[in-house]
């Protein structure tokens, strides 16, 4: 008797599970990811073999750029009530009888990135929407004897959030001098610990080293 032959068929997946699924991640991360800004200037970092994590809060990062200019950044607290940032431009204004706008102080705690100006230029900073024109506006804060306003944004910074970690990411080529000088002024507001931020240095390993 002959034997039956089945007819033979491809087999179908069905994607479209996989298709929707896919389309809902890519836009709960298009959503809720935020785009790192670049910082005012650019930073070569050191390298060490340290594998110690910087901070996510509670952080003062003064940025050392290789043209000696100094920049400064915090972050707005461990939580958002808080809101830190507009608490120390308060501060700052205060200091130098300058009274910023509530959509001032909104647009400096959504800043992204690092800030280096003279805090006379703050409020033009800020109100103005003109990225080209932002960044000539970063010269840099002062840190002369006559005018050290980086020592004000320190206690400042201080004042609003009293543990506050300091962190120093400097470029392999700032000026000794201005390196020098921060410190100093770090010192001078009581602030002795302080991380330095660098690269991780691949270290390659002696397996006969290794064995002795």
């Amino acid at each position: 008797m002959p034997k039956i032959k089945l007819p033979t068929k491809s087999p179908h997946i069905d994607m479209t599970p996989m298709v929707d699924l896919f389309s809902v991640v890519l836009t709960f991360l298009m959503l809720t990811t935020t785009m790192t800004q670049p910082e005012p200037a650019p930073v070569d970092t050191p390298h060490s073999i340290s594998e110690k994590l910087t901070p996510d809060n509670n952080t003062l990062t003064l940025l050392l750029s290789k043209d000696n200019k100094v920049f400064l950044n915090f972050d707005n607290g461990p939580d958002t009530l808080l809101k830190f940032r507009p608490k120390i431009l308060i501060e700052m204004g205060k200091r130098y009888n300058i009274e910023f706008t509530d959509a001032e102080l909104r647009a400096f705690q959504k800043y992204p990135s690092s800030i280096g100006l003279p805090i006379n230029k703050m409020k033009d900073f800020l109100d103005t929407k003109d990225n080209k024109l932002r960044l000539a506006m970063e010269t840099g804060i002062p840190i002369d004897s006559t005018d050290n306003q980086l020592a004000d944004w320190i206690f400042s910074t201080r004042t609003v959030n009293p543990a506050v970690q300091a962190c120093i990411k400097g470029d392999a080529k700032t000026g000794f001098e201005v390196v020098k000088r921060v410190l100093d002024i770090m010192a001078e507001k009581n602030v002795f610990k302080f991380d330095l931020i660098t690269t991780l240095e691949a270290v390659k390993t002696n397996l006969t080293e290794t064995k002795k």
